[in-house]
C-alpha cells in the first residue's frame, strides 16, 4: 500500500496556479480537480485512469523503468488551461510525480482521448528507463500517441471507441505535412507495425533498445535520434528491415538512407 496522496496540492508551473484538490485515489492514481470541476467527473475518470495506467505499467514497464510503482497523478481544471500537458518522475516542475494536467468543458461526459494522449506522452519519457523521448522531434506530439490510444483502446475491451478511432485515423483526409506533404502516419506507419509486430510489443522492444544502446549520460538521453536511426531501432524492435516500409509510408530520401546505413555501423547491437 502507498501512502496517501497530499489532500491538496498548489500548482507551479508554466501559468498554473490553482490549488487543486484530492476528488479520488488508489495506489495506481490520485485525482486532483480545481474548484470549477463538478466532482461526478471522478465517477468515470478514477476507474479509467486506474485500467489505463494499469495496462501502461504491465505493458512498457517491461523496458525496464519504474512504472510498476509510481503512481499516476491526474490534475483536471474546467475552462481554463484548455488541453493538456504531461510531466515525469524525472522532471523537478512537477514535484517528480507522473502527472497529466489537463483543462477542457464538462468533465462529466467522459474524455477518455484527450487524457489517454497525455499518459502516452509520459510513457515515452520514462518507457526506456530512460529520461526524454528521442524519438519526439520525428513524430511530434501525436503520431505515437495514435499508436498509444489506438492499443490502448483495443487492449482495454473498448471497441466502440477503438472502432471510432480506427475509423478517423485512417480516412483519406487524415494526412500530416511531416515529413511529406500527405503523410498517413497511422494507416501506413504505425497501425501496419502494430497489426503485424505483436501489438504494443513492438513498442515495448523499440523503447528497450534505446534504452540499451543509445546515448545517454545515466540519467536521460543526450541527443535525439535522425530519421535513418530511427528506422534502424524500429527495425530491430520488429527483427525485419523496415525500409521498405518506410519508403511506402514517407518516401525514403537519399539523407535517410546515408544515416540509414550509418546508423548500422553507430548501432551494430541493433540487429534485424
Amino acid at each position: 500500500m502507498f501512502a496517501a496522496p497530499p489532500p491538496t496540492w498548489k500548482e507551479h508551473w508554466f501559468e498554473h496556479n490553482q490549488l487543486v484538490k484530492l476528488i479520488a485515489y488508489n495506489d495506481t492514481v490520485a485525482i486532483y480537480f480545481d474548484s470549477s470541476v463538478k466532482r461526478d467527473a471522478g465517477k468515470w475518470m478514477l476507474p479509467y485512469l486506474t485500467r489505463l495506467w494499469q495496462y501502461a505499467q504491465r505493458t512498457y514497464g517491461n523496458s525496464g523503468n519504474q512504472m510498476g510503482t509510481d503512481r499516476l497523478y491526474s490534475v483536471t481544471h474546467e475552462g481554463r488551461y484548455f488541453g493538456g500537458h504531461p510531466s515525469t518522475v524525472y522532471d523537478s516542475s512537477h514535484d517528480f510525480r507522473n502527472v497529466i494536467d489537463v483543462g477542457g468543458s464538462d468533465w462529466t461526459t467522459p474524455q477518455y482521448e484527450l487524457i489517454t494522449h497525455e499518459t502516452g506522452h509520459i510513457v515515452e519519457g520514462i518507457a526506456a528507463g530512460k529520461h526524454g523521448s528521442p524519438a519526439f522531434p520525428l513524430w511530434q506530439d501525436s503520431k505515437w500517441m495514435e499508436f498509444y490510444i489506438y492499443d490502448a483502446y483495443v487492449s482495454l475491451g473498448m471497441s466502440a471507441q477503438a472502432r471510432d478511432f480506427f475509423n478517423r485515423m485512417t480516412a483519406g483526409s487524415h494526412t500530416d505535412d511531416f515529413p511529406a506533404a500527405g503523410t498517413h502516419w497511422f494507416r501506413d506507419w504505425f497501425y501496419p507495425l502494430w497489426r503485424d509486430h505483436g501489438h504494443a510489443q513492438v513498442m515495448v522492444s523499440f523503447f528497450q533498445l534505446l534504452g540499451r544502446y543509445f546515448p545517454d549520460d545515466g540519467h536521460g538521453f543526450t541527443r535525439d535520434l535522425n530519421w535513418g536511426e530511427f528506422f534502424h531501432f524500429m527495425s530491430g524492435a520488429t527483427g525485419t528491415d523496415l525500409k521498405s516500409l518506410a519508403t511506402k509510408a514517407f518516401g525514403w530520401p537519399v539523407e535517410w538512407n546515408r544515416e540509414y546505413q550509418q546508423a548500422k555501423v553507430s548501432f551494430p547491437q541493433v540487429t534485424y
